[in-house]
C-alpha cells in the first residue's frame, strides 16, 4: 500500500540534525551575531530571516536541480515506455524455462536479461539518439560528451528471475550531469502462476509516484521499530564480511533484516513506507540510479554508508526514511571507516571518461 505525503513532524526535521547541532552555535548564527554587535554602535538592527544563509544540509540532495533542456514530462514518459518495454519480454518468460548462463561462479545472466536491454535501448535511441546509455548487459554506448546518461538494469534479480521467486526488477534512471534527473521501476510482484506488476517512477522536484499514486516514506522513528534491508555481492571479502556483521547486529535490534536480492526493488520500498532503509556495499550505477531518486523524491535521505555525500558512481550506498538516518550511520559509519583504513578502494567507479558531471 503506498504511504501519502505527511507534513514533516518537529521531532522528525530535528532529527536530520548534526548530534552537536543543540551544543554548538552554527556559524549562521555566529554570523548573525557578529552583525547584531558591530550595528550596535550605530543603530538597532533586525534580522531578516530571507537575508541569512541557511545552515547546511547533513545529507545533501542526490537529484539534479533541474532536468536540463529536455522537460521531465518528456524524458519520464521515454523513461516508462522503455522500462514497460523491458518488462513485457520479461513478463512473456517469466514462468517458462530459462536459458542460463554465468559471468561468474554464481552471477547469472540469462537470454531474457539480454533480450530486455535490447528492447529497452530501441525505445531509448528512437527517442535520443546523442545520449549516452550505460547498460548493465550491453556496456556504455553514444555521445560520450552528452549530459544525459541513461543507466539501465533490464533485470534487476536476475537470480531471483531465474528461480521464480520475486522479486526481480526493471531499472531506469537516467543523469543529467551526473545528477538522477527520472527515473522508473518496473517491479514484479506476486509469484508463479499469478505475477504482476507496479512501476515506480520520479522526477527531480517531481515528487515519487507508484502506478500514479503519489508516494511517500514511513515516519517511523526508532530503529527498533523498523523493518530493514540490505544485500551482499559476490565477493566474499572484507567488505562482505563487515556487511555479514552489520546484518547480525542490526537483526538484534530492529524488527528484522531482509535481503531480498534486487537493489532497485529494495529502494522503491523504502520510498512505499514498506521499509525503512536499505544499505549495501558495491553497487553499480545501474543499480542506484532510479531507486535514489525514488527515495528521495518520496521524502527519504540517500548517502555514502560512511555518511558522505553520495553520486551514483559510488561504491555504497545507504537509503531511508531521513528520521532514522543518524541512528543507522552511528552502527554502519564506523565499520566502514575501518574498511578504507584497511586499504579497500571506495573510489569511484562506472564514470565514464569524458561524461560531464557538476561535482
Amino acid at each position: 500500500m503506498a504511504r501519502y505525503l505527511l507534513a514533516p513532524t518537529i521531532a522528525a526535521a530535528s532529527s536530520l540534525l548534526p548530534k552537536d547541532a543543540t551544543n554548538s552555535l552554527p556559524s549562521w548564527t555566529l554570523g548573525r551575531r557578529a552583525l547584531a554587535s558591530a550595528s550596535r554602535k550605530a543603530r538597532p538592527v533586525m534580522a531578516v530571516a530571507s537575508e541569512q544563509s541557511a545552515p547546511p544540509a547533513r545529507y545533501p540532495k542526490v537529484a539534479a536541480p533541474t532536468t536540463g533542456p529536455i522537460p521531465a514530462a518528456e524524458l519520464l514518459g521515454v523513461i516508462q515506455e522503455a522500462a514497460k518495454a523491458g518488462a513485457d519480454v520479461i513478463m512473456e518468460a517469466v514462468d517458462k524455462p530459462r536459458n542460463i548462463h554465468y559471468k561468474g561462479v554464481a552471477d547469472l545472466v540469462t537470454d531474457t536479461d539480454k533480450l530486455s536491454e535490447s528492447v529497452i535501448l530501441e525505445v531509448v535511441m528512437k527517442n535520443f539518439k546523442d545520449h549516452l546509455i550505460l547498460g548493465e548487459e550491453g556496456g556504455l554506448i553514444g555521445d560520450s560528451l552528452s549530459e544525459y546518461l541513461w543507466c539501465i538494469d533490464p533485470l534487476d534479480g536476475t537470480t531471483n528471475f531465474a528461480h521464480g521467486y520475486p522479486s526481480f526488477s526493471v531499472s531506469i534512471g537516467v543523469l543529467f550531469r551526473g545528477k538522477p534527473a527520472a527515473a522508473s521501476v518496473v517491479e514484479f510482484c506476486g509469484g508463479p502462476m499469478c505475477w504482476s506488476t507496479r512501476t515506480i517512477s520520479a522526477s527531480s522536484g517531481g515528487g515519487a509516484y507508484c502506478n500514479g499514486q503519489r508516494i511517500h516514506v514511513s515516519q517511523t522513528d526508532k530503529v527498533e521499530q523498523s523493518l530493514l534491508v540490505t544485500g551482499f555481492g559476490y565477493d566474499h571479502d572484507d567488505a562482505w564480511t563487515t556487511n555479514i556483521n552489520l546484518f547480525k547486529e542490526f537483526t538484534d535490534i530492529s524488527r528484522g533484516v531482509r535481503r531480498l536480492g534486487s537493489a532497485a526493488a529494495d529502494m522503491t520500498h523504502v520510498g512505499l513506507g514498506i521499509t525503512e532503509a536499505y544499505w549495501e556495499y558495491r553497487l553499480k550505477p545501474w543499480d542506484m540510479a532510479a531507486g535514489v531518486l525514488i527515495v528521495e523524491e518520496a521524502g527519504g535521505v540517500v548517502s555514502r554508508m560512511d555518511g558522505g555525500e553520495f553520486t551514483v558512481f559510488d561504491r555504497s550506498v545507504l537509503v531511508s526514511n531521513g528520521i532514522i538516518h543518524g541512528q543507522l550511520l552511528d552502527r554502519i559509519g564506523p565499520p566502514t571507516e575501518d574498511l578504507k583504513k584497511k586499504g579497500i578502494d571506495f573510489s569511484l567507479w562506472f564514470k565514464p571518461d569524458k561524461y560531464p558531471t557538476d561535482f
